[in-house]
């Protein structure tokens, strides 16, 4: 019963666009600490770079319990770690100044819930490797491309 139908659907899609523009800017910026390993994880959060942070913030409302263990890395970390160091880590800052990696920690959680983050995540176009050395967890990076 509403007189002008095309106005409603031009006001409706630009309030799921505000929206939408205000939660990617949000997520941006902000990392709740109870999806933070550690303070340390929060204060390098805008490092990471941006497609990664909306991705990572998006599952963070399926998943609360989904918790970022690393971020930006240095040489010394692997030799903290016991691993050799891996000059081609996509943790440490890159050209573009930002981080293109993150761990996200998956011990202590269901298999079928571990399939279903890394299935997300590869359906969201990035590369996905489980990690059980130091600790299990789930390295999640941005594809590289060819240039």
């Amino acid at each position: 019963k509403v007189a002008n139908k095309k106005l409603l659907i031009k006001i409706g899609g630009i309030g799921i666009s505000t929206m939408v523009l205000g939660y990617c800017m949000f997520s941006m910026f902000y990392l709740s600490s109870v999806n933070a390993k550690s303070s340390d994880v929060q204060e390098v959060y805008r490092s990471m770079h941006p497609i990664l942070r909306v991705a990572v913030s998006t599952l963070t409302l399926a998943d609360g319990d989904l918790v970022i263990t690393d971020i930006e890395r240095f040489e010394e970390d692997y030799a903290e770690m016991g691993l050799p160091v891996n000059q081609t880590s996509l943790h440490y800052r890159q050209e573009s100044g930002y981080v293109q990696a993150v761990d996200i920690r998956t011990i202590g959680h269901g298999s079928v819930r571990n399939a279903l983050l890394r299935g997300s995540l590869e359906l969201m176009g990035f590369r996905t490797i489980r990690h059980v050395g130091t600790a299990d967890h789930l390295h999640v990076e941005l594809r590289r491309t060819s240039r």
